[in-house]
C-alpha cells in the first residue's frame, strides 16, 4: 500500500466520530433519493408505454343519440387539431343480472366490430371478441369478473335479451366496460333510452390539461348534445396516483438530506483540517506534496460516503416494497421496481457532492506551509468571543455555564455549521408533524362520519361472479328508524344508502351516496361550494368533477339508476379520496323517481351530551335484534394503509434526519473539546468539578440549538405548506385550509425546543468525555 494509502485508511480508523457521521449522512440522503427518483421516474411508465402501443384516445365524448345524428358524430373527428378518431360506436348504460345471481353493478356498453382501430386499440386478454349477436366483451379491469362462458341477462329490457361472455379485453384509456358487436348494442337500446354515441380521438398537442381542453372545444363546437367526455390526463392520473403521492414529500427528504451531507461532510472535512494542523506540517515535512494532502482528506470522506451510499441503496430499494407493492400484469409490465440507472445516478451525484465538498473544505490545508503548520499544533486561538465572555460574566449563572455560553462566540464558524445541521433537524421534525397532523385530518375526511354509534347495512352475499340473490330479508330503513327515535338519548340521525350509475363519457360506474336526513353535521368537509339544501342538488369529489370535466353549478345526468335518467345540479365540492373520488352525494329524494326502493341503507346516529353510547348501544340492540341488525359504536371505518405507510416512512426519514443532526453536534463538540483539552485541565485543577465541566460543555450548545430551532420551524411550516398541497395534486385532491393549516402557536413553541433538544443529545457523549479526562493528561497535552 502506498505511503497516502496508509494515511487514508490511518485517518478513518482514527476518526471514528467524523466516519459514522459522514456514512450516515450519505445513506440518509441516497435511501430518500433513490427512492423519489424511482418512484418520479416509473410513476407513469407503464401507462405511458402501453398508450403508445394501443394508440390509447386523448379524449373520449359521447353524443346523445336522440339529439345528435351519427352523421353529425362523425364529422367531429374532422376538427382543427384532432389527429386521429374512431367512431361513431353505439353506447348504451344497462344494468345485467349474473344468472341465477342479483343484479349487477350497471355498465356502459359499446358496439363495436373489431378490437383494433387507429385510436384505442383494444388488448385481448381472455377469449376472442364478441362478432355476432349474444355475445359479449367484458373490460379486464370492470367490477364484474370476466369470466368466459358466464351468461349475463338483462331483464330491464325488452324480450330479457341474454349475452355469454366470450372474451376480455383491456382499454388503456377505459372507454367502455363491456363490447358488444354492433347489432347487438342496438337490441340493448330502448326507445326511452337510445343511448348515446361514442368518438375517441387522438390531437396533435394533448401533453397538457390546456392542449386537452382546447381539443374538446374543437370537436364539440356546434354539437349541443354532448353528454360526457373523458380526457386521458384523467385516466394517467388516476393510474400513476398511488405511485406519485409519494414523490412530493420524498424529493423534500431527499434534498433536505443532500443539502444536510454538504453542510456536514464540510463541517467535518474543516473541523478535521483545523483540528489536525500539525499532522499536516509533519505529513508536508516528509514528503507529501499539497495534492497528496487535498486527496488524504477527500479520500478520508469518500469511504465511509462509499459505505453509507451502498446502505442507502439497500435502504431505498427495501423501502420501495411497501411504497411499490407488485402488481398484476397491468398495461403489459408485470410489476414495478427500482430502475437501475436512477441508482446509478444518485450514487454518482451524493459521492460527486461528498468529493467536492471534502476538497473545498481540503483545501486549505494543501495551500498551508509546512512552518506555519508546524509552529501552530493544535493551540487554539483564545482572542475570539471576549465580549461575550464580559457579557456572560454579568448573568446571573454560575461560571461553567456562563463559559459555556460563550463558546459559540469563540468559534463562529463551526458553531454556524452546527446551527445549519440543528435547523435541519428540526425542520424535518416540524415537517413530520405537520405532516402527520393533516394526513389525520384527511382520514378524518375519508371516514366523513362523526357518528356515535353506526348502524351498518348488512353485508351482501358474494358468490364466484360476484354478488347473489340473497335469502335474507331486506331489513326496513322505515322500522330501523323508528327504533331509532324511540331512545331517549337520540339527539339526531340520518342514514345513508348507496346506489351505482353510469356517467356519459366515463367507463365503470360512480357510487352515488343518497341521504335521507341532515347530514351536514355527519363531519364532511367541503372544499367549496354548499351542502346539500333539497333534492335535486348534489355534491361531488375533486376526483369525480376532474374526470367529468365539470365544476360547480354545472348537472350531471346519472343513467343506469331504473327506468328513467337522473339530472343533479352541483352545488359543492367535499374531500373524500375513497374510490379516486369517484363519487357523487345527494337527497335520497332525488333518485326516487328513478330508484324508489333504495337498499343497504346504513343509519348514522348522534346522541345527547352526557350518555352511555355502551348503554344506548345495548338497548337499541334490544329492539334491533328483530330487524336483523346491529348498532355498534362510533362511526364509519376511514382507515388507509396508505396513510398508515406515508406516516411510517415520515417517521423513519425524520429519525434519520435526526440522528444525522445529533451525530453532526456530536462530531462538531468532540472537536472543539479535543482542541481545548488543554484548557478543560486547567479550569479542573482550579476546582470544575466533573458534573459542573458536563454542564460546560452542554452549556455550549445551548445558544446555537435554541437559534438553529427557531429557524428550523419556520422552514419546517414553510416545507409543509408546499409538500401537503402537492401530494394532494398527486392524488387528485384539493385540501380545505383545515388540512392545511394544523399548527397551534403552543406547539410551535415546544417544536423550538426541538433544536435544543438535538444540539443537547448530540454533545452528551463529548461532555461526558471531557468530565471522564484526568486533570494531569489534559495538562500535559499540546
Amino acid at each position: 500500500m502506498s505511503a497516502l494509502g496508509r494515511v487514508v485508511r490511518s485517518g478513518v480508523k482514527r476518526r471514528r466520530v467524523q466516519t459514522l457521521v459522514i456514512g450516515l449522512t450519505a445513506m440518509m440522503a441516497v435511501a430518500a433519493s433513490v427512492l423519489a427518483g424511482s418512484l418520479l421516474v416509473i410513476s407513469g411508465a407503464p401507462f405511458d408505454d402501453a398508450f403508445a402501443r394501443q394508440h390509447g384516445a386523448h379524449l373520449s365524448a359521447e353524443f346523445d343519440a336522440a339529439g345528435t345524428s351519427a352523421g353529425r358524430a362523425k364529422a367531429t373527428g374532422r376538427a382543427e387539431g384532432v389527429a386521429a378518431s374512431a367512431g361513431p360506436f353505439r353506447a348504451v348504460s344497462v344494468t345485467p343480472r349474473v344468472h341465477d345471481g342479483a343484479n349487477a353493478w350497471p355498465m356502459t356498453v359499446v358496439g363495436r366490430g373489431d378490437p383494433d382501430g387507429a385510436v384505442d386499440d383494444l388488448k385481448l386478454t381472455a377469449g376472442r371478441w364478441a362478432t355476432r349477436p349474444g355475445e359479449i366483451v367484458l373490460n379486464a379491469d370492470a367490477s364484474l369478473f370476466p369470466t368466459l362462458g358466464l351468461e349475463l341477462t338483462f331483464p330491464g329490457l325488452p324480450g330479457t335479451p341474454t349475452v355469454k361472455v366470450v372474451g376480455a379485453a383491456r382499454s388503456v384509456t377505459h372507454s367502455a366496460d363491456a363490447w358488444v358487436s354492433p347489432a347487438q348494442v342496438t337490441e340493448l337500446g330502448t326507445p326511452d333510452r337510445p343511448g348515446g354515441y361514442q368518438m375517441l380521438y387522438r390531437f396533435t398537442a394533448a401533453d397538457t390539461e390546456a392542449q386537452v381542453s382546447a381539443g374538446r372545444k374543437a370537436v364539440t363546437a356546434g354539437v349541443k348534445a354532448v353528454t360526457g367526455t373523458q380526457s386521458w390526463l384523467t385516466v394517467r392520473a388516476s393510474a400513476e396516483r398511488d405511485t406519485a403521492l409519494y414523490v412530493p414529500f420524498l424529493l423534500a427528504f431527499g434534498v433536505l438530506g443532500l443539502v444536510m451531507s454538504v453542510l456536514i461532510v464540510g463541517n467535518v472535512v474543516a473541523g478535521t483540517v483545523s483540528a489536525g494542523l500539525r499532522r499536516i506540517g509533519v505529513l508536508k515535512a516528509i514528503g507529501f506534496t499539497p495534492a497528496q494532502v487535498v486527496r488524504a482528506y477527500v479520500g478520508q470522506a469518500l469511504i465511509p460516503a462509499a459505505v453509507g451510499t451502498a446502505l442507502g441503496v439497500l435502504a431505498g430499494h427495501l423501502l420501495a416494497v411497501p411504497v411499490m407493492s407488485e402488481t398484476e400484469d397491468v398495461y403489459g409490465t408485470t410489476s414495478l421496481a427500482v430502475v437501475p440507472w436512477v441508482d446509478t445516478a444518485v450514487v454518482g451525484g451524493v459521492l460527486g457532492l461528498v468529493a467536492v465538498t471534502a476538497w473545498a473544505s481540503a483545501w486549505r490545508a494543501g495551500r498551508l506551509r509546512t512552518v506555519d503548520a508546524l509552529a501552530v499544533g493544535r493551540t487554539a486561538r483564545t482572542d475570539r468571543g471576549r465580549w461575550a465572555a464580559r457579557l456572560a460574566g454579568r448573568l446571573p449563572v454560575s461560571r461553567p455555564l456562563a463559559l459555556g455560553l460563550t463558546r459559540p462566540f469563540a468559534r463562529p464558524a463551526r458553531a454556524l455549521a452546527m446551527g445549519t445541521a440543528v435547523l435541519f433537524g428540526a425542520a424535518a421534525i416540524t415537517f413530520t408533524v405537520g405532516m402527520g397532523a393533516s394526513l389525520g385530518e384527511v382520514t378524518k375526511a375519508r371516514a366523513h362520519d362523526a357518528a356515535d354509534i353506526t348502524v351498518a347495512a348488512p353485508l351482501p352475499e358474494l358468490g364466484p361472479n360476484g354478488p347473489v340473490a340473497s335469502s335474507r330479508p331486506e331489513p326496513d330503513p322505515a322500522a330501523v328508524a323508528t327504533a331509532i327515535d324511540a331512545q331517549p338519548a337520540t339527539r339526531t340521525h340520518y342514514s345513508t344508502a348507496t346506489a351505482r350509475a353510469t356517467v356519459p363519457g366515463l367507463a365503470g360506474t360512480t357510487a352515488v351516496v343518497a341521504f335521507t336526513g341532515d347530514a351536514s353535521w355527519g363531519g364532511y368537509t367541503m372544499v367549496s361550494g354548499n351542502w346539500i339544501a333539497e333534492p335535486g342538488e348534489a355534491v361531488a369529489p375533486t376526483g369525480f368533477l376532474t374526470a367529468t370535466g365539470t365544476r360547480i353549478g354545472d348537472t350531471v345526468t346519472l343513467g343506469g339508476l331504473g327506468e328513467a335518467a337522473v339530472t343533479v345540479r352541483i352545488v359543492g365540492e367535499v374531500l373524500d379520496p375513497r374510490d379516486d373520488g369517484m363519487q357523487l352525494f345527494t337527497d335520497a329524494a332525488t333518485l326516487s323517481p328513478a330508484h324508489p326502493a333504495l337498499t343497504d341503507t346504513t343509519q348514522h346516529i348522534a346522541v345527547k351530551s352526557g350518555t352511555d353510547v355502551v348503554r344506548y348501544v345495548d338497548t337499541l340492540n334490544e329492539d334491533l335484534k328483530p330487524l336483523g341488525v346491529t348498532a355498534r359504536p362510533g362511526g364509519a371505518d376511514g382507515g388507509s394503509d396508505m396513510v398508515v405507510t406515508l406516516n411510517a416512512l415520515s417517521a423513519l426519514l425524520t429519525l434519520m434526519l435526526v440522528a444525522v443532526a445529533a451525530l453532526g453536534v456530536l462530531n462538531t463538540v468532540v472537536l472543539d473539546t479535543r482542541e481545548r483539552v488543554r484548557e478543560l485541565g486547567v479550569h479542573k485543577a482550579l476546582g470544575m468539578t466533573p458534573r459542573q465541566m458536563i454542564a460546560m460543555v452542554v452549556t455550549s450548545v445551548v445558544v446555537t440549538g435554541l437559534a438553529g430551532g427557531a429557524l428550523g420551524v419556520p422552514l419546517g411550516v414553510t416545507l409543509h405548506g408546499w409538500v401537503l398541497p402537492a401530494m394532494g395534486h398527486s392524488a387528485g385532491l384539493d385540501l380545505p385550509d383545515s388540512v392545511l393549516t394544523v399548527y397551534h402557536a403552543a406547539e410551535l413553541a415546544l417544536l423550538v425546543s426541538g433544536g435544543l433538544l438535538i444540539a443537547v443529545l448530540g454533545a452528551l457523549l463529548p461532555a461526558s468525555w471531557a468530565a471522564r479526562t484526568r486533570t494531569a493528561t489534559a495538562l500535559r497535552t499540546e
